[in-house]
């Protein structure tokens, strides 16, 4: 597959090959599911907690005896049903996080970068640089390529200054080809590759 390459004046510069396996392969949906869900469930905080009957305040002593009484029997004041007791079965601390075949996540990242190349929503760029690190600079420049909503995705490591000009630009985020995911893929609407990233993911991906 040919693509053409521009740069950040929204010139062209090239073409470039891109290896089908990785940008032309089938979009599974419910791989890209599987691949999402994943990512989120390690995110998850898994915070969330509740007082069981041994941490609740309260006596150990039984209420009242067993028999004689005419109400039910009791073992002790921190019981569930009594008011402030503990809870029963309720949530707590711990990780929300599950397995995923390696296999999945490649074929995940490959549907990914093809169903932006398939909606035409993937862009080369020939390199992501800025020599001042401005970053009304750079808004000018993605205000003429028509960006609001993109990722961008460079080759081993970010340039500094371009990192720097892009971080508090609102709708765009950038990161490294190692730091390459689904999740990010999808949630923004276009997806803009160097052609260091190009290379990287297919090392990667192959």
């Amino acid at each position: 597959m040919k693509l053409d390459v521009i740069n950040l004046d929204k010139k062209s510069v090239g073409s470039l090959d891109v290896a089908d396996g990785v940008f032309g392969a089938e979009v599974r949906g419910d791989i890209l599911h599987r691949v999402v869900r994943w990512q989120l469930a390690k995110r998850q905080a898994g915070t969330h907690k509740v007082k069981v009957i041994s941490e609740v305040s309260g006596t150990t002593k039984k209420p009242f005896k067993q028999k004689g009484t005419g109400g039910a029997r009791q073992g002790s004041m921190r019981s569930a049903q009594m008011r402030g007791g503990g809870v029963i079965f309720g949530p707590v601390v711990r990780s929300h996080a599950h397995s995923l075949p390696k296999k999945i996540r490649v074929l995940g990242l490959k549907s990914a970068l093809s169903s932006k190349a398939k909606d035409g929503k993937l862009v080369i760029l020939d390199t992501v640089e800025s020599k001042k690190g401005k970053t009304k600079d750079l808004v000018k420049s993605l205000q003429k390529l028509g960006w609001t909503n993109a990722l961008i995705i460079d080759g081993a490591e970010v340039n500094e200054a371009f990192a720097l000009a892009a971080r508090n630009i609102k709708g765009i985020d950038v990161l490294p080809s190692q730091g390459a995911n689904v999740y990010d893929i999808l949630r923004r609407d276009t997806l803009v590759l160097t052609k260091a990233a190009v290379e990287k993911l297919e090392e990667r991906l192959k």
